[in-house]
């Protein structure tokens, strides 16, 4: 389509890509807490798909805006976003998604010698005391499918998470499998993945990049995804 001419988006800023993230950007998704430097799975494809819209690394303007705000109705500082944003029909009310680009579960961590540790399946994890970040599908998993007798703890950031399963404060906590990986092996070592959940509802769920309502660019970014999921 013309209106997807290299280059020539109609932009926030005309001849730039901008591209939003939280603060910090965490690994494995970024490096070193740096998104232009290319490293970390969503750095690349936000450049990969700048590539693919016609814009080089150096078109690509980073900017922080936190994970909750990204998708929050309202009008976008950004052209899009990339922060491990899951696909919703509740979040489409409020902004557009591009197609997914990584399709992803969830995860449950608990310390290896605790008894969280030892469950085998849903039911092991209802007396839990269980937590994750707030707004995330990663909460939505412990409170609609795990349901617990007990309040889910719920934190701004997936930093307090982590230290609230170090200190003790909650039994297990629930994230992403990619971040999971990371957290078990790099930041909370003598923790454990004790499991994966199903995808509910039979289809896979999946980030996409995060657009302003009704976006000019939507179907261009789109089309940038796919792009690069079929080569």
């Amino acid at each position: 389509a013309k209106s997807c001419a290299k280059g020539k988006l109609a932009t926030k800023t005309a001849g730039k890509l901008t591209i939003a993230t939280d603060e910090p950007a965490y690994e494995p998704w970024f490096k070193d807490d740096k998104p232009a430097n290319g490293k970390g799975f969503e750095s690349a494809v936000a450049y990969a798909v700048a590539k693919q819209l016609g814009y080089d690394n150096s078109a690509v303007v980073w900017q922080s805006v936190p994970f909750n705000k990204a998708f929050a109705p309202g009008v976008k500082t950004f052209d899009f976003d990339i922060n491990q944003v899951s696909i919703s029909a509740e979040r489409k009310k409020a902004v557009d998604f591009s197609s997914g680009y990584y399709d992803v579960r969830q995860a449950v961590i608990a310390l290896k010698d605790s008894k969280a540790a030892k469950a085998k399946g849903i039911a092991d994890l209802k007396g839990l005391k269980l937590g994750a970040q707030v707004g995330t599908t990663s909460l939505d998993y412990i409170d609609d499918v795990v349901k617990p007798t007990q309040e889910a703890a719920a934190y701004a950031k997936n930093d307090q998470a982590k230290s609230a399963l170090k200190n003790g404060q909650v039994d297990a906590i629930v994230t992403d499998l990619p971040t999971a990986f990371y957290i078990t092996a790099a930041e909370v070592t003598n923790a454990r993945i004790v499991g994966q959940f199903e995808n509910q509802g039979g289809a896979p769920e999946q980030f996409g990049l995060v657009l302003d309502k009704g976006s000019a660019l939507t179907s261009c970014v789109s089309g940038a995804v796919d792009a690069l999921r079929k080569d």
